[in-house]
């Protein structure tokens, strides 16, 4: 039996939460008033004094076939125990192999994977390869890189540079040169309220060619975007949007990368957002539910070609081997590929993608219910995720949402919170009475609000 302090006899005071400098968080406060979760079970996370959440986020977006699954947890145990490690360095192991055979076969007109540990360096990779992919083609010009104001690909410097948060930016120096943004495509006044994707926006894409003639195109290696943008708010893709970008870069030879860490893997009621919008890019980043969150792992997703041009030009270099000069220690790591093939099978037994297609009529109803609550200004949804977007303090962007946060904790319900936006993106098991609940603590707690 293990001797871990994860039951009560934990201590909770400040001292000992020092040494963990939390990401993402106001430490300051957390550690006064540390949330602690101890366990997860199917929809549900237990607290250090043992009382029930609800999980309304999936964890951070990840966890789509709930917690502690049998058949992952299995897998990972049983593959830890055999194969607790194999480098991927001129070396390999069944288990990476069958996962990118399993995973681009999801996908049509895509063959090649390349794993890594987390989206963030799903991102970084998919820019490398983008730019070693134009020199191969003897294209070496293409150093431009172009992402979009209040995008978010992680937490690397290749990913803070093409994104748009700007918290995520400013104290972090030049970062990558040659990179340029296109606008965000949220507006209250035309899209507030929208079931779905907007109508409104999809001239908004048409900036590409503004940027292709400033900088000239054949300078620009790719374009990455989030096709439903998840961290900065949970922001639709304006109808006919990602078929305008689509088609700019299809006209000037630059490459499409789509940022599927959040939307992959059922999210949107389909495998990917590519079947949801029916736009193919040329890579695609992937994390998250690729392991149902169990293990770290992430991967770049390469249509048919870009892994040619490689070996061809390797082929026509005498002096070249090793076709892509980048990896990682934990590249295709066997626990983590384990872990992958066991969440993919559980999707596909359990029916998680059709379910959650199934479940979005009631869960897009269940919060546009909220129209006219006190202090909501937007509401929107697509797929399993949905946002509440509420009217800031004056001086004090944040606080509001902050503070359901916390409240919403204390009754119950896991959310999370961007800003003066609540984001929620549950489990793909979620139940009708469970998203009832979700929707109803967060009414009651927004009312009692100031």
């Amino acid at each position: 039996m293990s001797n871990l302090p994860l039951n009560n006899e934990f201590d909770r005071s400040p001292n000992n939460l020092d040494a963990f400098w939390m990401p993402f968080t106001w430490n300051r406060k957390y550690k006064k008033e540390p949330l602690m979760l101890t366990s997860a079970k199917g929809m549900h996370y237990t607290t250090i004094e043992g009382n029930q959440v609800l999980d309304g986020t999936a964890g951070l977006w990840c966890c789509n076939a709930g917690h502690a699954c049998e058949r992952i947890t299995t897998a990972v145990q049983e593959t830890i125990a055999k194969l607790d490690f194999a480098p991927t360095f001129q070396l390999g192991h069944p288990l990476a192999f069958e996962l990118a055979s399993r995973v681009t076969a999801m996908l049509d007109g895509y063959d090649h994977m390349f794993f890594c540990n987390s989206g963030s360096e799903a991102v970084d990779s998919a820019l490398k390869i983008a730019l070693a992919y134009h020199r191969a083609r003897g294209e070496g010009q293409r150093t431009r890189l172009i992402g979009r104001e209040r995008g978010y690909h992680g937490t690397g410097f290749g990913g803070i540079s093409v994104g748009g948060i700007v918290k995520n930016r400013n104290v972090f120096g030049t970062l990558l040169a040659g990179v340029d943004h296109l606008p965000h495509t949220h507006n209250l006044e035309k899209q507030a309220y929208t079931k779905g994707q907007p109508e409104w926006g999809a001239h908004l894409a048409d900036d590409l060619e503004r940027i292709c003639a400033l900088h000239d195109p054949s300078t620009i290696a790719a374009v990455i975007v989030e096709p439903m943008a998840g961290s900065t708010g949970v922001l639709m893709p304006p109808k006919g949007y990602l078929e305008k970008l689509r088609a700019i870069c299809d006209k000037h030879g630059i490459l499409l990368i789509f940022d599927e860490v959040i939307t992959g893997f059922g999210r949107l009621g389909t495998p990917f957002a590519v079947d949801k919008f029916g736009v193919k890019p040329d890579l695609i980043t992937c994390a998250k539910g690729l392991t149902n969150g169990t293990i770290p792992m992430g991967g770049v997703i390469c249509r048919e070609g870009i892994y040619k041009a490689f070996e061809e030009a390797a082929d026509n270099d005498p002096s070249s081997s090793i076709e892509l000069f980048h990896g990682y220690t934990y590249s295709g790591h066997p626990v983590a590929a384990a872990a992958g093939l066991a969440t993919l099978e559980t999707y596909k037994e359990e029916g998680l993608f059709q379910r959650a297609q199934e479940l979005e009529d009631y869960w897009g109803n269940a919060a546009h219910n909220l129209k006219g609550t006190r202090h909501v200004i937007d509401i929107r949804n697509l797929g399993l995720i949905g946002a509440i977007e509420l009217e800031s303090r004056p001086g004090e962007v944040g606080k509001r949402a902050y503070e359901a946060f916390r409240k919403c904790f204390e009754k119950g319900v896991l959310i999370r919170v961007t800003g003066d936006i609540i984001a929620l993106s549950p489990p793909l098991i979620i139940e009708k009475g469970q998203i009832d609940q979700i929707f109803e603590t967060i009414q009651n707690v927004l009312n009692d609000l100031d």
